[in-house]
């Protein structure tokens, strides 16, 4: 229970109590979280919300308040309690099956589209994104090639249902197909740029996690091995043979894991590119082409 939170409060004094109850928990965004949270409780948008502040709650709407601020003060992200993440400008819908899209991984696509140089961002690219979760990768990329098209993948048949839902909402129906499968496995040849955001956490290290990720997240996006980068072999093996010539492929990695991806790319006939760091300088993206 938060105290004062009762029917008859205005919902802007709702709002001060959710966020004053988060800051005692110490989560990281207390007063976006509440702006969040009470919009989604109530079913507003931000202008709306802005709105309502003088508006008296009903004994229905501080219950709904009530019930999803208990569920952040348990640690659960703000994305899984509203079930949609925006990412690259896209709301993304989510589900247990999905990792949460985060502003780091928008990196990947700045560094796939930064591959294409000076090409006309107007050619119909062909697009592979491997693991792709909610779609978020592969959408991201279609919205900023108009005439791309692509293929995701993924071993959760749910994860591939939502990242299709995901695709009609923003309207890649005709655009973006997504197959179950692990990574390459199930798709041919004929990519201009392979993209991954694979699992890269060392299974050690989990349960050392903030509890929004070690308790929500699906531990298959997050469990790398014992190394953390058990991953990458098959996704670089996979993409020299989808790739092609020419070609880019695009991972994202974990901090300090640039030196030991690297020399995967060698291996397997691929010439290593520029690396991408995301907004706090760490390294998050490497890159790698299919010579031509």
């Amino acid at each position: 229970m938060i105290a004062g939170l009762a029917p008859g409060i205005s919902v802007g004094a709702a709002r001060r109590l959710v966020a004053q109850a988060f800051r005692q928990e110490q989560l990281d965004s207390p007063d976006l979280d509440a702006r969040v949270l009470i919009a989604h409780a109530l079913t507003l948008d931000h202008s709306s919300l802005i709105a309502a502040a003088d508006r008296a709650l009903t004994g229905e709407e501080a219950e709904c308040i009530l019930a999803v601020a208990a569920r952040r003060l348990a640690h659960e992200p703000v994305a899984r309690i509203t079930g949609v993440k925006e990412f690259w400008g896209l709301c993304l819908k989510l589900n247990d099956a999905t990792l949460v899209p985060r502003p780091e991984t928008e990196t990947v696509v700045e560094a796939g589209l930064a591959s294409l140089g000076t090409r006309d961002k107007s050619q119909p690219f062909f697009i592979a994104d491997l693991g792709t979760g909610s779609g978020a990768l592969l959408l991201a990329l279609l919205t900023a090639l108009p005439k791309a098209r692509g293929i995701g993948t993924d071993v959760s048949i749910s994860a591939v249902k939502f990242a299709r839902e995901n695709a009609a909402d923003h309207g890649f129906d005709g655009r973006a197909s997504f197959v179950a499968g692990d990574f390459g496995a199930a798709l041919g040849g004929g990519f201009d740029l392979v993209v991954s955001n694979p699992p890269y956490i060392r299974s050690g290290d989990i349960v050392g996690l903030a509890p929004e990720v070690r308790h929500y997240e699906p531990r298959i996006a997050l469990d790398g091995g014992e190394d953390g980068i058990a991953c990458y072999p098959t996704i670089v093996r996979d993409a020299s043979r989808l790739l092609n010539p020419g070609g880019c492929l695009v991972v994202e990695i974990g901090a300090g894991q640039a030196d030991t991806i690297s020399p995967l790319f060698n291996a397997a006939g691929l010439v290593c590119g520029p690396s991408h760091p995301d907004l706090s300088g760490i390294t998050r993206a490497l890159t790698a082409r299919r010579p031509a």
